[in-house]
């Protein structure tokens, strides 16, 4: 009688031990940032998106498919970033638990801006910021013409800006949920999640006094953009944007959209054109900034110390370096 009794209990402690710590698959370097925070010392995640790879043209090689295949846990921006890799999540980790952040409760989510030359300003960001959400829809279609529709239709990406990890108040929000999820799947380290996560919350709120003191000597001065990838970070600490070369997709514009942004370049000035390495300086000629004072961001921050050390890096290092160029 005993014996199925111990020959159980052996069988069932190596799946307790492999059980332990779940497997996180991630989709870029600031969300593998934040889950690398949550596991803290007990596990590692992997990343699908390599170094330098664009998430708006994700292409999974067959050794991110094993990783898919293999993960307990999915934490990832979400089909606005990545549409085709719900398929793949779907296809390759059914069983595992997925964490789209984007379409999680309380994410602060912004309307994908389809013109070159930004028409509101920061300050009406703000008043509607607490309706946005039972406002959103109407907005969309306030700002939105057939051919942003048409656009969105192709590309499969929907109506919202999907750069949302640019705001500190969502990577706030997501250490949490990011803790729930862990917890979830791993229940004897929940304490271990929970308590990591609160102290990424207060690393990433010292990161923004920091961020908030380097900003504060070029507060109002107009910026441009290269690529609409800011917005979340402009609208958290009301930086005056002026308008962007390419939309959020980083598609290339089309020559009423470069025509609207040389005439407000024109009219308004510029402090700063906010460049990406893959910016084409054709394009700066094209809306006559190639002239104006220039610095190169990267809002996956590729260059930066990688794993927890990298998203406090990339919010404070972006302030460091529009602070140095709008102040020129």
């Amino acid at each position: 009688m005993l014996r199925p009794l111990l020959l159980s209990a052996c069988i069932a402690l190596p799946q307790t031990a492999l059980a332990e710590v779940p497997r996180v698959v991630t989709d870029i370097g600031p969300v593998e940032s934040l889950v690398a925070t949550v596991l803290g010392n007990l596990g590692t995640p992997e990343r699908l998106l390599s170094p330098g790879d664009s998430p708006h043209h994700m292409a999974l090689r067959p050794s991110q498919g094993r990783a898919l295949s293999d993960a307990d846990v999915v934490v990832w921006v979400g089909p606005d970033l990545t549409p085709q890799l719900q398929e793949q999540i779907d296809a390759l980790a059914g069983s595992a638990l997925s964490l789209p952040l984007g379409e999680a409760p309380g994410t602060h989510l912004l309307p994908f801006r389809d013109t070159g030359l930004f028409p509101h300003e920061h300050d009406e960001h703000e008043e509607h910021r607490d309706e946005h959400d039972e406002h959103e829809d109407d907005h969309d279609d306030d700002h939105h013409d057939d051919h942003a529709e048409e656009h969105h239709a192709h590309d499969g990406h929907g109506a919202h800006d999907p750069h949302i990890w640019l705001s500190p108040e969502n990577a706030t929000l997501w250490l949490s949920l990011i803790a729930e999820a862990l917890s979830q799947a791993d229940p004897e380290n929940a304490a271990t999640y929970v308590a990591n996560a609160k102290a990424g919350a207060r690393t990433i709120a010292e990161t923004v006094e920091q961020a908030r003191a380097a900003l504060d000597p070029v507060a109002g001065r107009p910026l441009a953009l290269a690529h609409d990838a800011y917005q979340y970070y402009e609208e958290f600490f009301g930086l005056s944007v002026i308008g962007a070369i390419s939309d959020a997709d980083a598609n290339t514009p089309g020559p009423s959209r470069l025509a609207a942004l040389r005439d407000g370049l024109a009219e308004q000035g510029a402090a700063c054109v906010l460049t990406e390495a893959t910016t084409d300086p054709r394009l700066l000629e094209a809306v006559k900034a190639s002239g104006l004072p220039s610095v190169q961001l990267d809002p996956l921050g590729t260059d930066l110390p990688q794993g927890t050390a990298l998203y406090p890096a990339l919010i404070l290092e972006t302030a460091t370096r529009i602070a140095g160029c709008a102040g020129n």
